[in-house]
């Protein structure tokens, strides 16, 4: 039973929900309302990558080839929880959209029981293996204690990051954009602050022309894990508080409910986030598989490959803002019955998307040296960084394709066909191609492989936007 139909402050998004006409500049005005803040919320990550590497970096190659060695294994565990969101939000979109905000908020009630117990258990998983994962991605002996505190430490938060990225995909699927956009620029500034008192030792510093003492545990690489995650805590904690107590539309003041998860919501959230979980699970996998390919060719080219990837987020995190924006608007106008607008709202968000990583390419071929001349002081480290970044530039545009048109999949609730299209992609393609190109090119010969196989993943992905009846899925879901 429908609820009333609260605004959330877009005009143009209360137009879909109510059933009336939307011009082609309408539509365009929308996707970039929508897509905008999204962007900057992933750029914010972006940042603090950089931040945590350009930091880090200047102790040294050693201290960078220690997170570049676990970051693939941290992806994992990322991409998991953020699978048991998924669950719930796409739900939520499609609620919101009907104007069906009290199952909206009954499903906000019971998935914040359930994503927390998730992260609890993820966080004892986590902790559990850090001593050893090192050790099982073939790491250097002089990098080991390092990688494994920095895991620990990460893990240790997985119940707060977990409520982070929860309240921050409900957010964004009842349709606002810029709250977690402004939240996550927060966490960007306090983890500037929080990194240079927890990496670096108690220091001396000259500030406008006068010395100031910086106060500071000198924890190196520790520190950064330290004060990533009390950054993300803070957000963590004030996202929730948006969400539940602020929002027009999700507030939990509205009525009282019960926070007992029930069969059908996690019938529903299996049906979305399971087929995500999945395939995170096992292309994860495959990346920490690359991770034992690189881990030989010595602690240059792990540190090397851990700056490329940062670097190259610049280019594909916009691209997930986009794919954010797309599942809010396919979500919610399959929610009201608008299939008239998903096709056009698919289709703009993915020209979009290509646009922008299209341009942040060429930005990025032109002036990877500057950046790597920040971020590393070791010559070997940036002329192999660059190398690798220039063959990846001509990836790009597809990689585009392939991420907002999963986005709009998600959006429709059609998950399974898509991962699995990933998995096959990433799989058959690019694992095998990069083991017989390093052994003959090195790191240069990984990412000529991870070039070849985004350009493939992107084609069968723009093949399945334009052909498929991706939109069956959203009755499927409805119906379950």
């Amino acid at each position: 039973m429908a609820d009333e139909t609260q605004s959330v402050g877009n005009p143009l998004l209360d137009r879909v929900r109510d059933g009336l006409a939307l011009s082609r500049a309408q539509k365009v005005q929308l996707v970039f309302q929508l897509s905008l803040p999204a962007i900057m919320a992933q750029l914010s990550t972006i940042i603090m990558d950089y931040i945590d590497v350009s930091m880090v970096g200047s102790l040294g190659a050693n201290a960078s080839a220690s997170i570049g060695l676990v970051s693939t294994s941290i992806w994992l565990i990322c991409g998991l929880c953020g699978s048991v969101a998924s669950g719930f939000s796409v739900q939520v979109a499609h609620l919101v959209g009907g104007n069906d905000n009290v199952r909206a908020r009954s499903v906000l009630r019971q998935s914040i029981v359930t994503t927390l117990c998730f992260g609890v258990l993820m966080a004892v998983v986590g902790c559990s293996i850090s001593p050893f994962l090192p050790g099982w991605l073939g790491g250097d002996a002089s990098i080991i204690d390092d990688a494994s505190s920095y895991v620990f430490i990460f893990c240790l938060a997985l119940p707060l990051l977990q409520l982070n990225w929860l309240c921050s995909a409900m957010l964004r699927c009842s349709g606002n954009m810029r709250v977690p956009s402004i939240l996550n620029v927060l966490m960007c500034v306090l983890d500037v602050l929080l990194n240079f008192i927890f990496i670096f030792p108690t220091r001396t510093v000259t500030l406008f022309g006068a010395e100031f003492t910086a106060p500071g545990f000198g924890l190196g690489v520790s520190g950064a894990a330290v004060g990533s995650v009390l950054a993300e805590a803070i957000v963590a904690l004030l996202m929730c508080y948006f969400l539940c107590c602020r929002s027009n539309v999700m507030r939990l003041s509205h009525e009282k409910g019960k926070f007992t998860p029930t069969a059908p919501v996690l019938k529903k959230a299996l049906h979305v986030g399971l087929p995500i979980g999945v395939e995170h699970f096992v292309m994860c996998s495959a990346h920490v598989a690359s991770s034992v390919i690189i881990a030989p060719l010595g602690p240059a080219a792990i540190a090397a490959n851990a700056f490329g990837i940062v670097i190259e987020s610049l280019c594909y995190m916009p691209g997930y803002g986009i794919g954010d924006a797309a599942t809010t608007l396919i979500g919610q106008s399959l929610g009201a019955k608008r299939k008239d607008l998903c096709n056009s709202f698919a289709r703009l968000s993915v020209l979009l998307g290509v646009l922008v990583m299209t341009l942040l390419a060429v930005v990025m071929y032109i002036f990877v040296p500057n950046l790597m001349a920040i971020m590393s002081p070791d010559s070997v480290v940036q002329q192999l960084t660059i190398q690798v970044l220039r063959i990846e530039a001509f990836a790009e545009p597809m990689y585009a394709a392939s991420i907002v048109a999963y986005g709009v999949f998600v959006g429709a609730g059609d998950t399974l066909l898509p991962c699995s299209m990933n998995l096959a992609s990433i799989w058959v393609v690019r694992i095998p191609l990069s083991f017989f190109l390093v052994k003959s090119m090195g790191l240069p010969g990984f990412w000529l492989a991870m070039c070849i196989e985004l350009c493939f993943r992107g084609l069968i992905f723009l093949v399945r936007l334009f052909i498929g009846n991706w939109t069956k899925s959203a009755h499927k879901l409805e119906s379950s």
